[in-house]
């Protein structure tokens, strides 16, 4: 049988078998679910973890013979878990909409040793519950363990995980400016196990921008260009910055470079005049959500400000996430719709998870 069939019927199985139910439906032993929802239990931030213990499962199911432990050809008797996963799980992973790495779990640091991952692996895998759960699983299943049944497991988990994640976000009405200002800021600022907060100023930037294109005159005839995915490089997609508005000749005409964390620096700004300095653009923005450069940065940062000014005629400007969002919804004649368009950015943005939007509905629930 051909991966993406076999696959194919473990994951109809899968959802067969959770039907209408919350919870997943297994024969296996109770010790065999405890190590494999620890694998759940950190999907999210152990995408790699997840990604070779499935690999693994599957190679065995289609390649009894084969010690899925030797995950490397240039282990003896091994074979090459990153190609398999590479042309199946992956794709598999992302097309499902579960957790998953850009490209394989191979590419993580501590998975990717010519080692067997056995009980003498010695790769950094954190925290130690994981590890033992990952070694655990590999060596059941190479000692004869269901490889149909555990696939079914961890699948019917990560359909529960990901079915959590279609959440409906509330959209309070009436906010004062002060109101809306701190939710984004504790929305930014909450302890998140999951990646993915980093794109939520920029979600909130460019809901501000959808407002703005409509009302302010500075904007007439102009087009705001679709936000872009979380993963699109800027070299790649030729873009100059995280939010991008043209003119009506499809020039770039003001760009915004969001970071999250990240102070402004000196290297900051000359990195964003790379990826402008061929274009006409008259205003570019780099906003933090970072504290302000200390003095010395900050005056070199300005010296070069009014070099780029000088030489290329654009305004470039640095400014704090809040203090940039506060001027602009003074600037709407109704916040509420700014507020409707950054809900629907959560929503639709793939960066985010389940807990990323969770945290909005209870931030709301609070005020």
């Amino acid at each position: 049988m051909e991966p993406q069939e076999f696959l194919k019927k473990q994951f109809d199985i899968s959802v067969k078998l959770i039907a209408s139910n919350d919870f997943i439906t297994s024969k296996i032993t109770e010790n065999e679910k405890e190590l494999l929802d620890t694998i759940l239990q950190y999907s999210e931030q152990a995408k790699g973890i997840l990604t070779v213990c499935i690999t693994s499962i599957v190679y065995k199911a289609l390649h009894p013979d084969q010690d899925i432990r030797k995950h490397q050809n240039s282990i003896e008797g091994g074979y090459s878990g990153r190609t398999f996963d590479t042309r199946f799980i992956t794709p598999f992973l992302k097309s499902s909409h579960f957790p998953a790495m850009a490209e394989s779990g191979w590419l993580t640091r501590s998975l990717e040793q010519k080692v067997p991952y056995d009980k003498n692996y010695t790769g950094a895998i954190k925290p130690v519950e994981l590890k033992i759960a990952f070694i655990g699983i590999l060596d059941k299943v190479q000692n004869g363990a269901s490889c149909e049944f555990y696939l079914q497991y961890l699948l019917q988990g990560l359909i529960l995980k990901r079915n959590k994640q279609t959440i409906d976000l509330a959209k309070p009405t009436n906010l004062s400016i002060k109101s809306i200002l701190d939710l984004l800021n504790f929305h930014f600022n909450a302890k998140y196990k999951a990646e993915g907060a980093s794109r939520l100023p920029v979600l909130a930037i460019y809901a501000v921008y959808q407002c703005l294109i409509k009302e302010a005159k500075r904007f007439e005839n102009k087009e705001l260009l679709p936000i872009e995915s979380h993963t699109s490089a800027d070299t790649r997609s030729g873009r100059i910055g995280d939010i991008e508005v043209i003119d009506e000749h499809n020039r770039s005409f003001e760009a915004v470079e969001v970071k999250h964390g990240i102070p402004i620096s000196f290297q900051l700004v000359q990195d964003a005049y790379s990826k402008f300095q061929t274009t006409p653009v008259n205003r570019y923005y780099i906003l933090s959500t970072a504290p302000y450069p200390l003095q010395d940065e900050m005056e070199r940062i300005s010296i070069e400000v009014q070099r780029i000014k000088n030489i290329h005629g654009c305004q470039l400007i640095i400014n704090g996430i809040m203090d940039s969002l506060k001027y602009y919804l003074r600037l709407l004649d109704n916040t509420y719709e700014f507020v409707e368009n950054y809900v629907k950015l959560i929503e639709n943005d793939t960066a985010l998870k389940f807990e990323h939007k969770e945290k909005w509905n209870n931030l709301i629930s609070e005020l």
